[in-house]
C-alpha cells in the first residue's frame, strides 16, 4: 500500500509580508511587491523588482536569534522554517528529512569572494544546522522548477518509506549576478510584468523564501499531494519547447497517478513568467490537455518572478486558495497575448476547490506538474 502524503504546514517571508496570513491580505487586497527600485549596486539603472526591505528582515531575525553570522539569504530562510517546525512539534530524527531548494542560493558570496559559502551544500548545512536536522540536508537546485520539484522528491521519499516527514525551505535573491543574467538575456520588463498579457515585454525578478512541512500523518492536513510529473523537453538552455510538450507530458504524468481526468482540475497555479515564449508554451500545453477553460492565475504580478522560491511559494498561495474556496488575481493581466485561449482569473472571485494544479517551467527545458486534493 502506497503511503498517502499531505502537506500539514506552510509559511513564507516576501516583501508583502513575513506570513502567510499577511500575504493572502495583501493578494485579497491587490497589493503587489513590485516596485521601482535604484540600487546601484545591483544594476546601474532603475529597474523594477519585488525585493524584500532588509531593516524589516533584520528585525524579525533578531527575534529569532541574536546570531549575527549569516547571509541575507539563509535569515530569509530560516525565518521561513523556524515557525512550521516549532509548530508542527515533528522530532528531527533519523525519520525527518531536510530539502533545501534554490537556483543559486549564496551567489552573493563570489563577490568577497568567499567560494565555500557559495555552495549549495553548504548553504543547506547552515540552515540545517541551525534546527539541529539530525539527516544529511538534501539539495534540489534544478533552475525555476526547484521549488515544486522539492514537493514532488518529499512525496516520493514518503512513498519509498525513507521517511515520514520532509521539511522544504525553498528560496532565492536577488543580486547582481541574476539582474545581469536575465538583462544579457533582453528579458527583464521595463514595467511591472503581465502575464500572458498581449501587453507583456518581459520577466519582472523577485525575491522570497517559502517553506513546508511535507507528512505521512494525516493530522492537521492543509492539502494531499496526489501526483506529480517531471519531464524535461531538452530543447533549448533557455527557451521552452515550442509545443509545450515537457510540459504537457508532466501534467499528464501528474493526472495518471492521482487517477483523475483533466476536466476534474478546478484551479492552475501556473508559472506564467511574462516572456513571450514561456507564456505561449504554457497556452499551447494547457490547450493539448483540454484545460483552456479551467480558471489560471500566475503570481508573478504580486512577487516577480522569486526564481527556485517561486513554485513552493506559489504552492502555499495555492495552497490557500483551496482552504478560502477562492480564486486569486493574475495581477498585470489585461489583453490576452497568447495564441491558444486559456482562461486567466482577472478579479478574486469564490469557488469551491477540490483539485488544483501547480505547474513551473525552467531554463535547460525541466518542467514539473504536481496534483493536489482537498482534505474533507
Amino acid at each position: 500500500m502506497i503511503k498517502e502524503v499531505y502537506i500539514t504546514e506552510t509559511n513564507c517571508i516576501t516583501p508583502i509580508g513575513f506570513d502567510v496570513a499577511a500575504n493572502i491580505k495583501n493578494i485579497d487586497d491587490e497589493v503587489s511587491g513590485i516596485q521601482l527600485h535604484d540600487k546601484p549596486m545591483l544594476f546601474n539603472v532603475p529597474f523594477y523588482a519585488s525585493i524584500i526591505n532588509d531593516v524589516d528582515l533584520n528585525l524579525a531575525f533578531a527575534k529569532v536569534t541574536s546570531a549575527t553570522n549569516y547571509s541575507r539569504l539563509e535569515k530569509m530562510m530560516i525565518l521561513a522554517l523556524e515557525p512550521i517546525i516549532k509548530k508542527s512539534k515533528v522530532i528531527l530524527n533519523e525519520r525527518t528529512a531536510f530539502i533545501l531548494s534554490t537556483t543559486k542560493g549564496n551567489v552573493k558570496a563570489l563577490e568577497n569572494q568567499k567560494i565555500e559559502s557559495a555552495y549549495l551544500h553548504q548553504l543547506a548545512r547552515m540552515v540545517a544546522n541551525f534546527f539541529g536536522f539530525n539527516t544529511e540536508p538534501i539539495v534540489v537546485s534544478n533552475a525555476c522548477v526547484s521549488g515544486i520539484l522539492a514537493v514532488s522528491v518529499a512525496k516520493r521519499l514518503i512513498q519509498a518509506d525513507v521517511y515520514d516527514n520532509v521539511f522544504i525551505v525553498a528560496g532565492d535573491e536577488i543580486s547582481k549576478f541574476i539582474v545581469s543574467g536575465f538583462n544579457s538575456f533582453q528579458a527583464m520588463s521595463d514595467l511591472p510584468c503581465k502575464p500572458y498579457s498581449i501587453n507583456r515585454t518581459g520577466v519582472t525578478l523577485g525575491e522570497a523564501a517559502a517553506a513546508v512541512l511535507v507528512s505521512s500523518n494525516k493530522e492537521n492536513a492543509k492539502i494531499k499531494v496526489i501526483g506529480d510529473g517531471s519531464i524535461n523537453d531538452a530543447n533549448h538552455i533557455s527557451g521552452p519547447s515550442r509545443t509545450g510538450e515537457g510540459l504537457f507530458r508532466s501534467i499528464q504524468s501528474a493526472l495518471t497517478e492521482a487517477k483523475i481526468n483533466s476536466n476534474q482540475i478546478d484551479f492552475i497555479s501556473a508559472h506564467g513568467t511574462a516572456t513571450p515564449f514561456n507564456d505561449e508554451m504554457e497556452a499551447i500545453a494547457l490547450n493539448r490537455l483540454g484545460l483552456e477553460n479551467v480558471p489560471v492565475n500566475s503570481m508573478k504580478g504580486f512577487y516577480g518572478h522569486t526564481l527556485g522560491a517561486s513554485g513552493l511559494l506559489e504552492t502555499v498561495i495555492g495552497i490557500e486558495s483551496v482552504q478560502e474556496s477562492k480564486l486569486f488575481i493574475s495581477l498585470g493581466f489585461d489583453t490576452i497575448g497568447v495564441s491558444q485561449p486559456i482562461h486567466i482569473i482577472e478579479k478574486n472571485e469564490d469557488k469551491k476547490i477540490r483539485y488544483f494544479l501547480k505547474t513551473a517551467s525552467g531554463f535547460g527545458g525541466c518542467n514539473t506538474a504536481v496534483l493536489f486534493e482537498k482534505v474533507n
